[in-house]
Order: structure tokens, then sequence, then C-alpha cells
């Protein structure tokens, strides 16, 4: 996982980053941002503020569960709520999904602790689809040291009837392409979190004199 990529590289790729205009709740598709075509959605947790940092406990430094998230009063005629997370500062060439929760039901109000997890593992409501590792449940964040802070983007969407059937055990793409159209309201909640960078950054392969 990305945790392995040495210093040096992350150092290197500073640069580069996905980039927060693809993240899901920026998608003309499903609405643009909120305030843009749907209502907004109050998402927060008690594990940390909007843009404050992510307690290592809910990253791969950690325990690796999922932090709790609370949300309230989605709109009039929300059938279900769908949870994409994901990292708008991967080195790649989209963020990389670390959680994707769809047919969550318009009352629950909560994810607590640790339940974004495979749907073979007791779930807490809903259908957790796949990350980007093709894997069911939280992916914990792990970026590369050196590469600087991340934001992962907790992205909870609120949508209607006529929305397609995404599948069992969706991906992103599938899930966006359900709700294209059908998204009543959205909320945006970003939590940070980088590694260390101690160690001095020099040349590949150079040598330390004795």
């Amino acid at each position: 996982m990305l945790e392995h990529i040495p210093q040096w590289l992350g150092q290197a790729l500073r640069g580069v980053r996905a980039g927060t205009d693809k993240l899901a709740i920026a998608d003309p598709a499903l609405g643009g941002a909120p305030g843009q075509g749907f209502a907004r959605l109050d998402l927060t947790s008690t594990a940390f503020a909007d843009g404050g940092r992510l307690p290592p406990r809910f990253t791969a430094d950690g325990e690796g569960v999922s932090p709790p998230l609370l949300w309230r009063d989605p709109p009039a005629g929300t059938a279900w709520l769908a949870l994409l997370v994901e990292d708008a500062d991967s080195p790649t060439p989209q963020p990389l999904v670390h959680a994707v929760v769809r047919g969550l039901p318009a009352t629950a109000g909560q994810l607590a602790e640790g339940a974004i997890r495979a749907d073979g593992e007791g779930s807490d409501g809903g259908d957790v689809g796949r990350n980007s590792y093709r894997r069911e449940g939280w992916l914990p964040p792990d970026p590369p040291t050196g590469h600087g802070e991340h934001r992962y983007a907790f992205q909870l969407f609120a949508v209607d009837a006529g929305a397609a059937d995404p599948g069992v055990d969706p991906g992103r793409s599938a899930l966006v392409a359900a709700m294209a159209g059908h998204v009543l309201a959205a909320g945006l909640l970003v939590g940070t979190y980088s590694r260390s960078e101690d160690a001095p950054v020099g040349p590949v392969g150079a040598a330390v004199a004795g």
C-alpha cells in the first residue's frame, strides 16, 4: 500500500495529486457542489473537526477502523443515502476511494465507529461497496511519507426514489452512475492526515561520508 512508498519518492511526488475537482461531489452529473444545484446536508464527526487531522486510530498507523459520522434531516423525498470517501491528494490520476456505502436509511442519522466493514462481517446499515483495492469495507488512510498532507473527503448524498440500482457491492463508478440526476442534497466533511518527514531527503544512492 502507499505507506510502503520510499520517502524520497513521496517527496518527489508532492506535486502529483488527483485534485478536489475530481471528487464525486464536484461531478456535474450529481449536481456540482453543495449550494449549486442541490441542498446541503450537515455532516459531522465526534472524532475530528471539518478540516482537522484524523486521529491515527482511523488510519493504517492505528486500528484502521472507520470514524463515526453524524448527519441531520435529509430533505423530503429522500429514499436512501450514500457515502463516498475519497483521497483528493492521492498521487494517482483519480482520487483513491476509501469507502463506498449505499442504501443507508433516510432516518439513520449516523454511522457508528467501525461500521464501514465488509457486509459479511456485520456492517451496520446499507450495502458496503468496494474501495480502490476492490475490497468491501474501509480502506484506512496511508499516505506516502514525504508527500505532505492528504485531504480525505467524506461525501454524503441524499438520493431520491428514481435512482437506478447500482447493484450489490458497487464501486464508485457504479454508484455515481446510479445517482446521476437523483441527488437531492449532499454533505462534505474533510479530514486530513500525513506522515512524519523527519529523515533528510537527498540524491538516490548517495553515500554517507564516514
